[in-house]
Parts: structure tokens; C-alpha cells; sequence
């Protein structure tokens, strides 16, 4: 996948290893500091190092930061990155500030294997799993474009790009632990989510991951039936509604926590006052909340998007028995919003929208 090894991606005992044991074993915390906490921008930065340590690390690997190929922004504030991996292929990081804080939506996979019928990625199929490296280096890149310090600033991750986390769990987990490790990036797994369309083994596994580092999981629902759900979401053919459920009944939650459900909103397919009672139904003996999420539109989306009313309505009700929230979209104007990211290099919305063409800029 990567003709050169890199150190983002690498955990403290594979630097150490990689360091080597003719030097001391202080010089691979340096580096790990360096890279996940200082957020040196190339080896050659790395000037705590002696010079020829710095000289073979340069020599042997990369440090293996996607760049930065392009990017659009909203008239909202939202940044949209197309970041360029080692290999070329491109994937897209989503920066969303919120006063002192921010969000970044950053990928799992080169496009989505899942094929749901509401989203863009789905058009472009799977390319191939990023690396931990690559998941992780999203946030170091857009953090370090921003002027954000992520063990320092208020900064929430969520694993909602391009891909389905769950079917690249190992490199999701592994990029979590780096992210949480209070010696390096240490943000709070409080503030990190992971989202999958239901992939009831590796929910399963998540779950047992260590409590120190497993992000918080959100499902994404999308409909009140299993015959509903299958028609929107393929991948219901294989893991049942019922079982999903049932599998989230037996997560381990955190005694902080609570699931979260996602559901995007069709205009007369599943927002009926119906569906929302069968939605507030199922997930009635569950530790959840729920964000509803009126479909972002896009070419090649046959859907449309429910009237303000409708989605109001369909809150209304599922809120009488579980938090039930509306997700306002970010970044609509430049494909940046939930279901959204296809490598969009021409960005047409405004055709459908009021709000102007984005600006978008080179590298």
C-alpha cells in the first residue's frame, strides 16, 4: 500500500524498535513526542535528535502526513480537505469550528464498500482501507492547518467519512490509541466516535477494546422496519435488524455513556409519524439518543429532503421517549455535509441552494 514506511502510525514500542537498541531508550520518546504531541512537521525537525539519527530516520522512512491537495470552504465556517495519501489516491477530512471548539470528521477507507442508497461515498465503492497512520494523520493535518493543539484545544473526532470503521476495526483501534494516549495527542475517548452501519461481530469487538481508548459508538439506524431498512441499506441482508438491536443492548457502555442512533430523513419513505413511533419503539429499552438527520442532497441521490415541518414532527415524537436531537448540516454549500463526501472537485450546489458557489483552493 505504502512504498515507504512512515512514524505516524507507529506506537512507542514499534519507534523504539525501529530506534534500535545501540541508542538510548529516551531517544525513541523523543521522536513519539515529536510526532504525536509537538506535531513536528517533517523528520528534519526533529532537532532534539543528533543529526545522524535524524539523517537515517530521514534516509529509512517518511514522517507521513497526508497533504493537502485541496480544499473548500463553507460559507459556515466548514473546511472540506481532499488530502493526498502516499500511494495518490486521495481521501476527504472535514474541519466544522464551533466557537472555541471544533469537530473533525475524518475517513476510514478510500470510498465505502456499504452501497446505502442515501450516500454519496457509496457511488465510488472500496478502494482500500487506510492505515492507523493515515486515519490518525487526518487529525494531525487538519489540526495542525487550523492553529488547533489537540491535547490542549477542545477538539472532537468522529469517524463518520468515507468508509465503514468497523470493517477496518484493527487500524480504527490502533489509530484510537494513539489519539487518546495522554503522552501524546491525548484527547479524551469522551470526545471520539465511531459510527458503522451495523456490523453486529465487530460491535461486538469494539466492545472489547479497553475503556481507556474505545471511542464512543453510534449506529446508524435509517429506518424503522427491517424491510425498510434493507431497501436503504444493503447490508441489513446479512446482519438483521432485530439482531443489531439486540447487540446493542449487550455493549458494554461506560457509565458516562449512551449510544447514539443516526438517522437520516427521506422525504415519504421513512419520516412518517408512523416510522418515528416504530424508531421511539425500538430503541425503548436502550441507554441511547438518537440525531436525526434531514438528507443532504447530491447527484446521483434519487431521495429528496423532507420539509422542516416533517423533521420537527418526527423529533416531537421520538423525543417523548428517548433525547432525540436535529443535526444541523455543515458545509452543505461545498459537499461537505453528512453522506456528502465524493471527492466533489467541482461543487455545483448552488445550483439547488442560495447560498453562492464555495471558494475553493489549491494547496
Amino acid at each position: 500500500m505504502q512504498a515507504t514506511p512512515t512514524l505516524i502510525g507507529l506506537d512507542l514500542g514499534e519507534i523504539e524498535a525501529l530506534i534500535g537498541a545501540d541508542q538510548p531508550k529516551f531517544r525513541a520518546r523523543q521522536v513519539y513526542d515529536a510526532v504525536y504531541r509537538r506535531r513536528i512537521g517533517k523528520i528534519d525537525g526533529i532537532t532534539d535528535l543528533p543529526k545522524p539519527l535524524r539523517e537515517r530516520l530521514r534516509g529509512e522512512m517518511a514522517l507521513g502526513l497526508p497533504e493537502i491537495e485541496r480544499f473548500y470552504d463553507s460559507s459556515d465556517g466548514t473546511r472540506r480537505y481532499l488530502l493526498k495519501l502516499a500511494d495518490g489516491k486521495t481521501v476527504e477530512t472535514v474541519w466544522m469550528p464551533e466557537g472555541e471548539r471544533a469537530t473533525v470528521c475524518i475517513s476510514t477507507q478510500v470510498g465505502c464498500p456499504v452501497n446505502c442508497g442515501f450516500c454519496l461515498t457509496a457511488l465510488m465503492g472500496l478502494e482500500r482501507n487506510l492505515t492507523a497512520g493515515e486515519i490518525a494523520g487526518q487529525v494531525l493535518r487538519a489540526a495542525s492547518d487550523r492553529g488547533f493543539t489537540p491535547n490542549v484545544d477542545r477538539l472532537n473526532i468522529v469517524m463518520m467519512g468515507q468508509g465503514e470503521p468497523l470493517l477496518n476495526l484493527a487500524n480504527v483501534l490502533k489509530a484510537a490509541r494513539l489519539l487518546t494516549d495522554p503522552k501524546g495527542m491525548a484527547i479524551s475517548p469522551r470526545r471520539i466516535t465511531v459510527s458503522t452501519s451495523g456490523i453486529i461481530p465487530k460491535i461486538e469487538e469494539l466492545g472489547r477494546a479497553p475503556d481507556e481508548s474505545r471511542p464512543k459508538l453510534a449506529i446508524s439506524l435509517n429506518a424503522s422496519t427491517e424491510e425498510q431498512r434493507r431497501e436503504l441499506m444493503p447490508i441489513t441482508r446479512k446482519y438483521h435488524l432485530k439482531d443489531l438491536i439486540d447487540a446493542c443492548k449487550a455493549y458494554p457502555l461506560r457509565a458516562w455513556e449512551k449510544l447514539t442512533f443516526e438517522y437520516v430523513l427521506l422525504r415519504d419513505v421513512n419520516d412518517s409519524d408512523a416510522d418515528a413511533r416504530r424508531v421511539a419503539k425500538l430503541l425503548a429499552n436502550l441507554n441511547a439518543k438518537v440525531n436525526v438527520i434531514a438528507l443532504n442532497p447530491g447527484p446521483g441521490i434519487s431521495f429528496e429532503t423532507p420539509d422542516a415541518a416533517r423533521v420537527a414532527s418526527f423529533q416531537a415524537i421520538v423525543r417523548r421517549s428517548l433525547p432525540c436531537f436535529i443535526r444541523k448540516p455543515r458545509g452543505l454549500d461545498v459537499y461537505a455535509a453528512c453522506g456528502q463526501l465524493k471527492r466533489m472537485e467541482i461543487v455545483p450546489i448552488a445550483e439547488i441552494l442560495t447560498s453562492g458557489l464555495p471558494t475553493s483552493n489549491p494547496s
